[in-house]
């Protein structure tokens, strides 16, 4: 149950995250509501645009999915069920150069820095560079002190967690422990920290004061 005292806090270290954030170059902005960003989102993707995606748990709590199919774009989804592993490689690779590029993050520092760990490289390489425009949404459960807290995090609850989400075949799926394993399902395989915007990215961060995501 969220007190007083809670929100006073998460108050402020959303403050101070958003402040850290656009230091760092990075158009932040925070919204109560998944619903309220969603409702911003679609407003930041003109009818005829290529939009792509990187994996996000979050943007299907928002309601992104339904929502962008009932707009005149090209959606490039590769995470949809029983697609051929051949095209689910070529829309990551197009979705690179989408219009728009759509994720979540695994962490964001209270010092303004986005850390994420990938599977495949997709996400973190479409947040980076290649797609005219990034939009990031994240819940406040993401926001962490610094890049030590984030690793800890994103490798002690969010790998394992996802693990079991998409039960991969790694030893954390039966342990919930990392493992630093081998397995050819590991999904631990890319780490970046975007320390500041990327210089030629155009990139929007939601913060959602709602928990979101793992």
């Amino acid at each position: 149950m969220m007190t007083e005292f809670h929100q006073w806090y998460q108050n402020l270290q959303v403050e101070r995250t958003l402040k850290a954030l656009k230091k760092n170059h990075f158009d932040a902005r925070y919204v109560a509501k998944g619903s309220e960003a969603l409702e911003e989102i679609l407003k930041m993707i003109p009818d005829g645009a290529t939009v792509g995606i990187g994996g996000s748990l979050t943007l299907n709590q928002i309601g992104f999915y339904e929502a962008i199919q009932k707009r005149p774009v090209k959606f490039l989804n590769p995470y949809v069920k029983g697609l051929p592993p051949q095209e689910g490689a070529r829309l990551r690779r197009e979705g690179l150069t989408a219009d728009v590029f759509l994720s979540s993050t695994n962490a964001i520092t209270e010092d303004g820095k986005l850390f994420n760990i990938d599977a495949t490289g997709n996400r973190v390489g479409g947040m980076t560079f290649g797609p005219k425009k990034v939009i990031v949404v994240c819940g406040v459960n993401k926001i962490v002190k610094d890049l030590d807290s984030a690793w800890k995090k994103v490798q002690e609850w969010t790998s394992p967690v996802n693990v079991k989400r998409l039960n991969m075949k790694t030893p954390c799926l039966e342990t919930g422990v990392c493992a630093d394993c081998n397995s050819p399902e590991r999904i631990c395989n890319v780490y970046v920290v975007l320390a500041k915007k990327p210089r030629f990215t155009d990139m929007t961060i939601f913060i959602v004061g709602e928990n979101l995501g793992f």
